[in-house]
């Protein structure tokens, strides 16, 4: 059995790995390795997983709670005051109808209620929030990483589509901010390429890299060349002046109303039916649009509903993205080299004779690992299928054994990691091939130290892969605590950080000044930092919430390794920790050389003490523990769990003497009867509306 379990984490981890990767080259590079499709893929992938192991969510590097990647350098950062999130993607009709079924149970609607759906092209563009005051233009970000993205406000002023200021018939909102897409009609990308191509310049892919390049060039006079354009399609912020809209048409309206273009077609639809029937109807008419499209974007068009529905960590529950069909062509495959990911794993990737699909020219293509070559027999020198769809590389779908040169070989995967030699071993039932040097191996321990740093984690300016790379290359860090001494050990230096190509004084008083503030953390940060197996944002918050000092988690973490202790109870209480996550935190705990690490970092670091959310302080729900069992007849489950961790409750999956609350509903069995016994106090479902309803 515990094989079979870290079988299961070990494919996740590779998953997550594969997935951080290509969401840094798509949004943060506007480099893509691979095509929507086999992107798509790799995230369905993931998700199954994580459904039917829903505690691998919470891990360390799931991206299943994140969106994009991290703004890329060279443009001042903005925080964004709404996050600006992406969409869960549906692929099949079953996919579009379990949507409205989701949909239909979260609100506890019978089949008999309708839910109108609006349906609206999905340009395949770059993601931009406008942000007006008082009817003026002062901002324009790009997404990023949905959170924080980057200022291009001087590089959107020449777009005719945007409007520099809003006409109202009375006063203009204090506040408003406009969420769109920046494409490039197919023609302007046309006559772009060509006029670069007379130039002697490089030419882009296809019309969704063009306009996010042409976005992204720090000197606003290139962006002012470019033929750009802006469909408007949601708001972030709105503040008093702005109408409250019933539904999601009426928003769309008002959008056109102020002067933006909004996309077309766009169809209202009744039901699953309906929607299908539109995605063929716009499907027959793709090539013939003026604009690059991906799919079509649903959306529940009554929004009382989109409020109650709310958000997953990355996406609305609300809305959902319905992508077209892969486009194929064939190629042939000049070599195959093995990469090596985060966790060691071995995944091999075909390098591709170029070839334009669908108008993109594509060169890579993710070959998955040894049994997918095996079984599709995949060789260098092979001629092979391939599919993609929207962007620009494709999955390998299959072998053209016919065209196969006389002197081909079955590929030899590799028995020893190309990074550091060390042995590569594949335990029974596995389908990765995984490196064994552990922190010796240069991929893996960059991998680590690069999740230590990230933006969910410390959180550290300037301090990316390629500087991470190059200290470690030196022997500057091997270690999370090494970060800590860098000035000192560059201070001693031959050859210091200032004498590097690229750097300065300046700079280098940035980046240390970046890692100086990167001292002290939060507590639920931190934890997440160290990147504990299956502890991901979420969980290191509801570990921080229930010890809330780092003192109180560590001597948590050592009681709890009695599996018979009441600590360890303990442990199991907080919501979606179950016996395997317990066991990885445990795990982790039980090593002497994380408790070194541990130790170093304490010694370097100020960590303090866990805060509730500022919206949920003044809640009388504020740090107590609820537990919900029987059926609710008013909100699911889920939705009464959401609210109630709004309101900076901590929810629990079993009773415990530490209970606060116990919500019963319906049917209610054994939680009921314990929290009794216990003395706890006992809400009937009426109860509890009536004590969230006050705040």
């Amino acid at each position: 059995m515990p094989d079979i379990e870290n079988n299961i984490k070990d494919k996740h981890k590779d998953l997550c790995a594969q997935i951080r990767h290509h969401d840094r080259k798509y949004h943060q590079e506007d480099a893509p390795e691979i095509s929507d499709a086999a992107y798509d893929a790799l995230r369905r992938e993931l998700e199954a997983l994580e459904d039917a192991h829903p505690e691998l969510r919470e891990t360390p590097d799931s991206p299943s709670r994140s969106v994009g990647a991290a703004p890329a350098q060279g443009f001042v950062k903005v925080r964004h005051a709404v996050p600006m999130l992406s969409l869960a993607n549906a692929m099949t009709a079953e996919d579009v109808q379990d949507f409205l079924a989701r949909v239909r149970r979260f609100l506890s609607l019978s089949d008999e209620d309708g839910v109108d759906v609006l349906a609206e092209p999905k340009i395949d563009g770059l993601s931009c929030s406008l942000r007006y005051e008082n009817g003026r233009l002062v901002m324009a970000a790009t997404r990023g990483d949905g959170a924080e993205g980057e200022d291009i406000t001087r590089n959107v002023q020449a777009i005719d589509d945007i409007p520099k200021t809003l006409a109202f018939e009375g006063d203009a909102p204090e506040v408003l901010e406009v969420r769109g897409e920046i494409y490039m009609r197919r023609d302007d990308f046309g006559a772009l390429n060509a006029r670069l191509e007379a130039a002697g310049k490089k030419i882009f892919a296809n019309p969704r890299n063009a306009a996010a390049g042409s976005v992204r060039q720090l000197d606003p006079s290139v962006s002012a060349e470019r033929p750009l354009r802006f469909f408007a399609y949601a708001t972030g912020e709105a503040g008093d002046g702005v109408p409250t809209f019933s539904t999601q048409k009426d928003l769309r309206d008002y959008l056109g109303a102020c002067g933006f273009i909004v996309s077309a077609p766009a169809r209202l639809c009744a039901d699953a039916d309906a929607l299908l029937l539109f995605h063929e109807d716009i499907l027959a008419a793709r090539p013939d649009l003026p604009f690059d499209i991906d799919g079509l974007v649903y959306k529940v068009n009554r929004r009382d509903w989109q409020a109650r529905l709310g958000f997953v960590a990355r996406a609305p529950r609300w809305a959902i993205a319905h992508k077209f069909p892969a486009e194929r062509a064939v190629t042939t495959i000049r070599e195959i080299r093995v990469q090596v990911g985060r966790t060691g794993t071995l995944t091999p990737v075909a390098e591709l004779e170029p070839i334009t699909v669908g108008g993109v020219v594509v060169s890579r293509a993710t070959l998955h690992n040894e049994d997918e070559i095996a079984r599709k027999d995949i060789r260098v020198g092979d001629h092979v299928e391939i599919q993609r769809a929207g962007d620009v590389i494709p999955q390998v779908v299959a072998v053209l054994p016919e065209h196969r040169p006389a002197d081909s070989v079955p590929f030899d995967f590799p028995q020893a990691c190309p990074e550091c030699g060390s042995i590569a071993i594949r335990e029974a039932g596995e389908a990765a091939r995984r490196c064994t040097g552990g922190l010796i191996c240069p991929a893996q321990a960059l991998e680590r130290l690069k999740h230590f740093v990230s933006r969910n984690a410390l959180n550290v300016d300037g301090l990316g892969e390629r500087l991470l790379a190059r200290f470690m290359a030196k022997g500057w860090v091997s270690s999370p605590a090494d970060l800590f001494d860098l000035p000192q050990v560059n201070a001693g230096a031959a050859e210091p950080l200032e004498t590097w190509d690229g750097w300065g004084a300046q700079s280098v008083r940035n980046l240390f000044a970046a890692i100086e503030a990167a001292r002290e953390q939060p507590l639920d940060r931190f934890i997440y930092a160290l990147g504990i197996r299956q502890v991901g944002q979420a969980t290191a918050r509801r570990l921080a919430a229930a010890c809330l000092t780092l003192g109180n988690w560590r001597d948590a973490m050592a009681r709890a390794q009695d599996r018979d202790g009441e600590a360890y109870a303990d442990l199991l209480a907080i919501e979606d920790i179950g016996p395997g996550v317990a066991d990885d935190l445990l795990g982790f705990f039980a090593e002497a050389h994380n408790l070194a690490v541990l130790d170093a970092l304490c010694a370097r670091m100020t960590i303090t003490d866990y805060a509730p959310p500022s919206r949920a302080a003044d809640s009388p729900l504020s740090g107590k523990t609820v537990v919900f069992t029987g059926t609710l007849s008013t909100m699911s489950r889920d939705e009464a769990k959401t609210r109630a961790e709004a309101m900076g409750a901590k929810i629990s999956g079993s009773v415990s003497k530490k209970t606060d609350y116990i919500v019963a509903g319906a049917d209610a069995g054994s939680k009921l009867e314990k929290a009794k016994t216990l003395g706890i106090t006992v809400l009937s479902e009426q109860n509890w509306l009536d004590m969230v309803s006050k705040n």
